[in-house]
This record gives structure tokens, C-alpha cells and sequence, in this order.
């Protein structure tokens, strides 16, 4: 029976799309997604950076760079910190959703980089600090999850 695994390797062009809101978070997260880039042997002018506003706008940015047909995969990331009000709870759960949805509509991997957090500390954490970056695991799950998809793709109709 025949077993599949996406591998870290250069899969074409990536889009990484990051939100401005809480850029000393966002930043960071974009460190660590270019370097897995990097470190999976995609060039430096095969990545392009999208800059929003806002964890918002992450999820329409990425349905239309995935279906730009320009990507074979795409990074989205951001931070959204809990606050007073229940503004945290819609822009988690409907940029959640918007993001699922650019992937399962265009069949092109969207790596889930929004972190939703707390606090502002635990964010830091998230992205680069003691609790690993969350950009270098979206982008990686990005990459292989194209690399998998690239695979069923050439494998020939069983008969």
C-alpha cells in the first residue's frame, strides 16, 4: 500500500502574507517563514511578502494570492490578542474560517500563522521566543502540505 509525506524542499513560488497590526509580533513570524523558505531551498525572489492591515484582511489577500495561480502555497500570519471586548472572538474565528476557506476553495495549502493569544507576552513567545515561531511551523506545513498535494498530483489513474 502506497504512503505519502509532504517533504521540505522547493515547491515554486510562496506567498507570505502578513498583517501590520502588532508588527513587532508579525515580524517576527516572518523571520522565521522566510527562513524555512530558505532553508527549503526555495530563492529569495520565489517568496513574495504581502503586507494588510490587519489579521482581518489575511483571509481575502489569501484567496485571491492562491488564486492568482502565481503560488504553490501560501503563508498567512498574524497576531490577535484578547482584549476587553469580544472583538478578539470575531476577527480569531472569521479570519479562521476565511483562511480554511482560500485553501479548500483553490486547493492551494494556506499555512495557519494567526497567533491568538492572551496576552502581548504570549504572543513574543510564539514568535521567536520560548515557545518556538509559529511562522516557521505555518510555513512548513505550507511547503510539505504542496509537496504532497504535488505528489498525488503526477501519480497515474489506478485502473
Amino acid at each position: 500500500m502506497p504512503e505519502y509525506t509532504g517533504r521540505l524542499h522547493a515547491i515554486g513560488r510562496v506567498a507570505i502574507i502578513v498583517s501590520r497590526y502588532h508588527e513587532r509580533v508579525t515580524s517576527r513570524l516572518l523571520d522565521g517563514a522566510r527562513t524555512t523558505c530558505l532553508e527549503a531551498g526555495i530563492a529569495d525572489e520565489d517568496v513574495d511578502t504581502l503586507w494588510v492591515s490587519g489579521a482581518f484582511e489575511l483571509g481575502v489577500t489569501a484567496m485571491a494570492a492562491a488564486h492568482s495561480g502565481r503560488y504553490s502555497a501560501v503563508v498567512a500570519l498574524g497576531a490577535v490578542v484578547r482584549g476587553e471586548t469580544p472583538h478578539f472572538d470575531f476577527v480569531a474565528g472569521e479570519t479562521a474560517a476565511a483562511l480554511s476557506r482560500a485553501a479548500t476553495e483553490t486547493l492551494v495549502p494556506v499555512g495557519f500563522g494567526l497567533l491568538t493569544c492572551d496576552t502581548m507576552d504570549e504572543a513574543v513567545a510564539r514568535a521567536g521566543g520560548a515557545a518556538g515561531n509559529k511562522g516557521q511551523e505555518a510555513a512548513e506545513a505550507a511547503l510539505r502540505a504542496a509537496d504532497l498535494l504535488m505528489q498525488l498530483e503526477l501519480e497515474p489513474d489506478s485502473e
